[in-house]
């Protein structure tokens, strides 16, 4: 017998101990008691092993390389990658707290807002910072309101509405659709940018 054949058949007896001693260990303690061995996959539900006699000369067995039978390290358990974070792989952090009644407010952006595409009845409220833009698509003209005309500056064209913010304060913006008037509070806030 070669060296490789011996150690071949040195390891397969020392796998078939191991086998043996889990399986006595299985036996007495109960299936539940005990975890499998790292080398084996756990099988999820398959009956615990019986205990029979391990083979006194060792099966032929299969060069390593061989396509039916995979390498041997592949009976170890693959860690799971890592869990995503975010697109860029930083985590994210959780926005500052603010103290004002509003929890998010926009900067001085455009807001767009077009009718046929938006539920109004979902949108009660907004937060801008004076110089902020809320354009209003899809609508006629003179039948958009507010009711604080102090603080804006309105312009219509080609049914887009434009109301620029350009005072701190609240403004009621009125919007009618479908038979019903709409009424969005926009908080305006100074801009901090001077």
């Amino acid at each position: 017998m070669s060296r490789a054949a011996r150690r071949r058949a040195l390891h397969r007896l020392g796998a078939g101990v191991v086998v043996l001693v889990a399986a006595v260990a299985v036996a007495a303690c109960g299936a539940d008691a005990v975890a499998p061995l790292p080398v084996q996959p756990p099988a999820p539900s398959s009956p615990p092993p019986t205990l029979s006699a391990a083979p006194a000369t060792p099966a032929p067995t299969e060069p390593a390389g061989s396509p039916s039978r995979p390498p041997p390290t592949s009976g170890r358990p693959i860690a799971a990658p890592p869990a995503p974070t975010s697109a860029r792989g930083t985590p994210q952090r959780p926005p500052p707290a603010s103290t004002g009644p509003t929890t998010s407010c926009q900067g001085a952006v455009r807001y767009d807002l077009p009718l046929a595409e938006t539920e109004l009845e979902l949108l009660r409220s907004l937060c801008f910072a004076t110089g902020a833009v809320l354009r209003i698509q899809g609508i006629g003209p003179g039948l958009v309101t507010v009711d604080r005309p102090e603080l804006v500056s309105q312009q219509y064209e080609a049914g887009v509405v434009d109301i620029r913010f350009v005072r701190p304060g609240t403004v009621d913006v009125t919007i009618p659709q479908q038979d019903r008037s709409h009424t969005i509070t926009v908080v305006v806030r100074q801009s901090t940018d001077s």
